[in-house]
């Protein structure tokens, strides 16, 4: 079994080490599907901090009102492990393109009824209970969806590109967050409920075009290979489990810091600007597409160098940025100077979490060999999601009690948690690996 103790071993039969003829396409597709997937689900965060408090909870006291709030965010959170567990194990065991497709569809459907649902006002306490199933519904979908997004991109791609192919759906997380706070900057100056609503409806045309995109991919050269060969495991959940759990703790790790580093900052940092500076807020949803924009670029730079110099070297660099910035994170924006606020977020947002999500495609996925590979990446990355989805509730339990520094000691601890899973995981491709991949691609031009 192969663990990230040891280097990852290429096949030695087909696919071909320079990938399949699909690399390209596959790619964007994955990538296209994640950037829908990630609209939506953040799309939730954002209408969580600006809107939900007041439109499902409202409450005399707004420290109340946010907590009620974000806890719904955070419930969706907590499906995500159960969603990758569910997608892996069906995209190990049959195959990574059905999981895809059905996810999108899920994930689509929840979202717009989120923008057809009656208010507090209209139906009482109904109305943030229906909000909350459906919370749960998007939490499932987007667990079961990153797994075969990654494993499609990284199965197809060129063996020396891997890092670089991966981080393409990558990408398209900051593509889904930057369309989601366009939308909400611009929805922001419609009347009423219109505000928070159009962005949902709006995610239903974007779901028709990805589903177009992925229902034309062919399914993985490395999964059909390990079927033909009768190498698949009956339950690959549970193989994963018993005999990669390290893996899986050491994926916890790594994920939780890029989990933390985006939702303190995109989620809650958002509400703490807009409450203190209510003025601000246009201004700060226009700087998390900025540094969305950014990060697109960033992410697929850092997947590429990936390839060149391994995946562990910026991992730990992007880690120890965390924990230096978790402070000026707030000094720099406490005092709502705009331009201040806007380098904040291009910092945070389209370097440093940009830096960590451009690695994540392959050196989490290189933690398992193929049949398990869904599963275990899925499992491990969904489990610290559940877990950094409750950065914006504890940053706000921490305010409420240690001021705003309580919420840059939070972030820190993240980025300590970080840099210590990526210094306890072994390289997966060092300079050792790069020649012997090389090799293996020279070969078979």
């Amino acid at each position: 079994m192969t663990t990230a103790s040891e280097p990852i071993a290429a096949p030695q039969t087909s696919p071909s080490p320079r990938g399949s003829k699909d690399r390209v396409k596959t790619a964007i597709a994955a990538g296209v599907g994640t950037s829908v997937e990630n609209y939506d689900f953040v799309s939730y965060g954002t209408a969580a901090a600006l809107y939900f408090g007041v439109v499902f909870f409202p409450a005399d006291d707004p420290l109340v009102r946010n907590l009620l709030a974000f806890s719904t965010l955070a419930v969706g959170f907590l499906m995500r492990p159960l969603g990758g567990a569910i997608g892996g194990y069906l995209a190990d065991r049959f195959g990574r393109k059905p999981v895809l497709v059905a996810a999108m569809i899920v994930m689509g459907g929840a979202t717009f009824v989120i923008g057809l649902l009656p208010t507090f006002d209209q139906i009482g306490i109904a109305a943030p209970i229906i909000l909350t199933v459906i919370r749960m519904v998007q939490g499932l979908a987007f667990g079961a969806e990153w797994g075969g997004a990654i494993t499609m991109a990284y199965e197809h791609a060129p063996w020396h590109r891997r890092g670089m192919f991966a981080a393409i759906p990558q990408s398209g997380n900051p593509l889904g967050i930057a369309l989601a706070t366009a939308m909400f900057a611009w929805s922001s100056t419609l009347e009423g409920d219109w505000q928070w609503r159009t962005p949902f409806l709006f995610s239903s045309v974007l779901v028709i075009v990805a589903l177009v995109v992925r229902s034309k991919l062919s399914e993985s050269p490395e999964f059909q290979e390990a079927q033909a060969t009768g190498k698949t495991v009956k339950n690959p959940l549970l193989t994963t489990l018993r005999e990669d759990w390290r893996s899986i703790l050491r994926v916890i790790a790594l994920r939780v810091v890029e989990s933390f580093a985006y939702y303190s900052t995109a989620t809650y940092l958002l509400n703490h600007i807009a409450e203190r500076n209510p003025e601000l807020r246009p201004l700060a949803l226009g700087a998390i597409t900025v540094a969305s924009v950014i990060a697109i670029g960033m992410t697929f730079l850092m997947g590429s160098l990936t390839d060149r110099i391994g995946r562990k070297p910026i991992y730990v660099g992007a880690s120890i940025a965390v924990i230096l910035f978790a402070f000026p994170l707030y000094l720099l924006t406490n005092d709502g100077i705009p331009a201040l606020v806007v380098a904040t977020f291009i910092i945070g947002i389209g370097i440093i979490h940009a830096s960590l999500t451009g690695v994540q495609g392959s050196l989490l996925t290189e933690q398992f060999q193929t049949a398990t590979r869904t599963s275990g990446a899925s499992l491990g990355y969904q489990l610290a999601a559940a877990i950094g989805g409750f950065a914006p509730l504890l940053a706000t339990a921490l305010v409420g009690v240690f001021g705003w520094p309580g919420a840059s000691i939070l972030y820190m601890l993240a980025g300590v948690i970080g840099l210590v899973g990526i210094l306890v995981t072994r390289e997966t491709f060092g300079r050792a690996e790069r020649a012997r991949v090389q090799a293996l691609v020279d070969a078979a031009r």
